[in-house]
């Protein structure tokens, strides 16, 4: 546990890392077999509308002995037809189950022979049977509400997106919304799940959630990428990766905290109180927030750093940081065998850090190098040019003979 302790302030300072921008086209792929295997589900399996989307009969009843092939047999005999959607609900808590037949819209006739039909198979009064009848057009409507819904929440977000952020950031939280819906979808499609109205509130309720946490972290990614352009400090992909993992143990925490009630309800809730509304709402909102959790992290940074990194400016500035990473990476091989120190002073200057800056000096080596070039043939030494190669400015100093080197000054010595 030492290891982990701190990790949220390692995280924020950049001492730890982990690079999940760079591995986009990882996230890409895990998500791709995932998307491909959500609608080969959707496409094959379909989804399995409860009587509220498409209309029809429903019957409740206690449940016995019987299996689910007799209750379909004998509301199919009654008129039902064989199409039957039957399922059991068990109540833990009181020990007690229910069946639940779904059929297609029934006349009123046909409705009392199916009910008849239960009551005398499996031994039941006409008062244990609930009868539910649903009509088409309840349904179409319900369904067409539910789109509605959908289709204003999304122009809705990326209407606020584009104004408080900028457009891309818009597409890459929608790119992540539909990412959402079509996992949740095919999962209940690939496991035959029921769809229901509650289905649908949940699923709009995670699209809020996974679209909170994409903006926690786009906030994070404006504020560290304000004045990069000018600094050249880093790409806007790393930027963007070190914002990320700013709001990382932020993300992980609240989805955890979220998903921790969430599956109390579903597995817990729905088990003891039985099948219907809460377990349809639970369903959606478990599967759909492991899906926003997953989709804010790893698809919708890597996504607006994709749209971001194809701007000319941003493609420039990634050259620069290249190019400057390069150098420094030159300058640290090269140093040691360059590094000669004299009587305190460096004979030999190392690789500038900043190739094609304005901070060049001079160092000893090249003003040696520049004392000894001689002077051009035809050309008076004078103001601008010395014997001996002196700089301009510098008067020429007289050759001292070999007794005034011997003697302090250069002075005679008086008798």
């Amino acid at each position: 546990m030492s290891r982990f302790r701190g990790l949220g302030g390692r995280l924020y300072r950049g001492e730890v890392s982990v690079d999940f921008v760079g591995r986009k086209r990882l996230w890409y792929t895990i998500s791709g077999v995932i998307l491909a295997i959500s609608v080969v589900a959707l496409l094959v399996f379909g989804l399995n509308f409860s009587v509220d989307f498409k209309g029809g009969s429903l019957f409740k009843f206690p449940a016995g002995t019987e299996s689910i092939s007799q209750v379909r047999t004998t509301v199919s005999g009654a008129g039902g037809g064989s199409d039957a959607i039957v399922q059991r609900a068990t109540d833990i808590a009181n020990g007690s189950s229910d069946w639940s037949v779904q059929t297609h819209p029934l006349t009123a006739a046909q409705q009392s022979s199916v009910s008849g039909a239960i009551a005398s198979t499996f031994h039941l009064n006409q008062s244990q049977i609930s009868t539910q009848f649903v009509g088409a057009s309840w349904g179409s409507q319900i369904s067409r509400k539910a789109l509605e819904a959908l289709i204003a929440f999304l122009i809705v977000i990326v209407i606020y997106l584009s104004i408080a952020f900028e457009w891309k950031m818009a597409v890459a939280a929608l790119v992540a919304l539909a990412h959402d819906i079509v996992i949740t979808v095919g999962v209940y499609a690939l496991l035959g799940f029921q769809v229901s109205p509650a289905s649908v509130i949940g699923l709009l309720t995670i699209l809020g959630y996974s679209l909170y946490d994409t903006v926690v972290v786009f906030d994070k990614v404006r504020e560290n990428t304000a004045g990069l352009l000018s600094s050249a400090r880093a790409t806007y992909s790393q930027a963007a990766n070190q914002a990320l993992n700013q709001t990382l143990v932020r993300s992980i925490n609240t989805s955890v905290i979220a998903l921790l009630p969430v599956a109390a309800i579903l597995f817990i809730g729905a088990g003891l109180l039985g099948a219907g509304e809460l377990k349809d709402l639970a369903l959606v909102l478990f599967v759909g927030m492991l899906s926003g959790t997953y989709s804010s992290i790893c698809i919708a940074t890597p996504v607006l750093a994709d749209l971001k990194e194809r701007e000319q400016p941003y493609r420039a500035l990634a050259k620069r940081v290249s190019l400057r990473a390069a150098g420094g990476r030159a300058a640290a091989k090269r140093a040691p065998a360059g590094a000669a120190v004299g009587n305190g002073t460096a004979l030999a200057a190392g690789p500038d850090p900043d190739p094609g800056g304005d901070d060049q000096q001079e160092t000893p080596a090249a003003g040696a190098a520049a004392a000894a070039e001689p002077v051009p043939a035809g050309r008076a030494p004078g103001r601008g040019t010395t014997q001996g190669g002196n700089r301009p400015g510098q008067r020429q100093q007289p050759r001292r003979t070999g007794s005034a080197r011997r003697r302090p000054g250069g002075k005679k010595k008086r008798r």
